[in-house]
């Protein structure tokens, strides 16, 4: 046919740019000193092996803190919590399993027309959250987000094992995603998960398990150090490269590296790896210790309060956990970098020490504190 019916398709890319952020970081403190008062280490034996100087236990629930966490991204962002459509919470400590955690933060929030649900892959858990949430905001099916990551590892530290109970800490990280069509946002990604290694990492029976029900099982985490440092180098390395070269981006091109905060040498051993300078890398775990899930958002808003991260900055992001699953992705920052509004949300502090604070679970394991122990005061804890 001489005037045959042409059509135009035009095709408008979505993108999810990160438009706010927000962090809860609990206020108890226990420092590698007071570390040293319950187990038999010192702070030279913890920073040599971790980089670890001190960790934040909190005294409120997953919920809470996630809670907090996401009121301070929303008023970063000068969105409504009416107006998100989708919660992603990342995290391994959920106080319920059913109903999901992130219903119980949807209902704190008064994000009443948001659909909810947890994820857990352990320490890579916010970044697999967020690539979800991205995906969704580019097919169409959601035009807000907020992406949580949020732990109390403190819960399940089993204080006999001196090579591991002093690696966790608590905290909350959050961000709000909006669909934009600007290119921002995470740009690309590649995750996976070690076959067989499931037992380097783990928590026997944290779970529905049927021991549960049949036998007294106490809360232990299983760590075999070397085997996980062997394999996050490895996991995380190899998903950076794989994820340089989708995208088609040098490791030059990259302003900064967000890592997951999990051990100093696993940190500084990637970026020598990638051949960056340690003045690109983002470490906090000396504050921090490890916070699993919250750990890479908590990294991203200590960054952006530093004024490390500028409009358009390409950031490199990589995470491993246990299963062992890894993970890495490139976000490529949109034009917010300062918050447009803060939140009034309160949490009331603890009445007492981080040892009045984690009595019982020093008690379970036979751990002697009782002296201690505050009447109140907290000037026998000061270094």
């Amino acid at each position: 046919m001489e005037n045959a019916l042409r059509i135009n398709w035009r095709v408008e890319l979505i993108y999810s740019k990160i438009t706010g952020w927000g962090k809860y970081v609990p206020p108890l403190v226990m420092t590698n000193y007071h570390m040293a008062e319950v187990i038999d280490t010192s702070d030279e034996w913890i920073r040599s092996r971790s980089g670890i100087g001190q960790r934040h236990y909190s005294h409120i629930s997953i919920s809470d803190m996630a809670w907090m966490a996401a009121e301070q991204a929303l008023a970063c962002a000068g969105v409504k919590s009416a107006d998100i459509d989708l919660i992603v919470l990342g995290s391994t400590t959920v106080e319920e399993i059913c109903p999901n955690t992130a219903s119980l933060i949807k209902n704190k929030l008064g994000a009443h027309r948001a659909a909810a649900f947890d994820l857990n892959s352990a320490c890579t858990s916010w970044l697999y959250s967020l690539s979800v949430a991205s995906d969704m905001i580019k097919a169409g099916s959601v035009k807000k987000a907020l992406v949580i990551g949020a732990e109390r590892l403190s819960l399940a530290m089993d204080w006999t094992k001196r090579e591991s109970c002093f690696l966790f800490g608590d905290g909350a990280g959050a961000v709000v995603i909006e669909a934009s069509d600007k290119q921002a946002g995470l740009q690309g990604y590649h995750m996976g998960c070690v076959p067989d290694s499931r037992e380097c990492l783990r928590i026997p029976d944290w779970g529905l398990s049927p021991t549960h029900f049949t036998e007294t099982t106490p809360i232990s985490l299983d760590f075999e150090g070397q085997e996980i440092f062997k394999s996050a180098v490895k996991g995380m390395g190899e998903a950076i490269e794989k994820v340089l070269d989708q995208e088609g981006i040098a490791a030059d091109d990259i302003d900064l590296f967000v890592p997951h905060q999990a051990n100093i040498r696993i940190i500084q051993t990637l970026a020598k790896r990638l051949n960056f300078s340690m003045e690109k890398v983002v470490v906090c775990i000396e504050k921090y210790a490890n916070t699993s899930a919250a750990a890479i958002p908590l990294a991203l808003c200590d960054a952006l309060e530093a004024g490390r991260v500028k409009p358009g900055s390409l950031i490199l992001t990589a995470s491993f956990g246990a299963g062992l699953t890894y993970g890495a992705g490139i976000i490529r920052w949109g034009d917010s970098v300062t918050s447009k509004g803060h939140s009034s949300a309160f949490i009331p502090p603890f009445e007492g020490t981080v040892f009045d604070l984690m009595a019982d679970s020093f008690a379970h394991y036979g751990i002697e504190v009782s002296h201690l122990l505050s009447d109140g005061s907290e000037e026998q804890l000061e270094n």
